[in-house]
């Protein structure tokens, strides 16, 4: 996303914000035309985050008025999400770990729940190969 922003140069605009000065009557034409380009490039900066959202998400900035807010919005819930993800990745290495083929068990559903397990994990973005999937396996 910062990429495309940068690329229809308006990355500037959703790092530092939108300044809008509190009298724009005495502001010069130089400096009111310099504002309404200022406007026009967050704007478009807000449509360019807009368009790049699922709806779930879209929802959750939809009442952001500047593309630094819709921007500090997305931050910040995926900022929860990465940590719910951590801790899920943790408790699926600890539950790798921790699997050993139960007494009377078949091979077959040993390995069915070995694979259950990496396939979470590998949903998750961890690297499994595998060669440790078979070691786990073999133990």
């Amino acid at each position: 996303m910062v990429a495309l922003l940068g690329a229809h140069d308006v990355w500037e605009i959703v790092e530092k914000g939108l300044v809008i000065p509190e009298n724009e009557g005495t502001l010069s034409q130089t400096q009111k035309d310099g504002l309404r380009v200022s406007r026009k490039r967050d704007k478009k900066a807000l449509c360019l985050i807009y368009q790049g959202l699922d709806e779930d998400t879209f929802e959750k900035v939809s009442g952001a008025t500047t593309a630094k807010e819709a921007w500090e919005k997305l931050r910040t819930s995926y900022k929860g999400a990465y940590q719910v993800k951590k801790v899920r990745l943790q408790t699926l290495r600890g539950e790798f770990e921790a699997l050993h083929m139960k007494e009377g068990e078949l091979i077959s559903d040993y390995f069915s729940r070995v694979l259950t397990v990496t396939n979470n994990l590998k949903r998750n973005g961890e690297k499994y190969d595998d060669v440790r999937i078979m070691e786990k396996v073999l133990r």
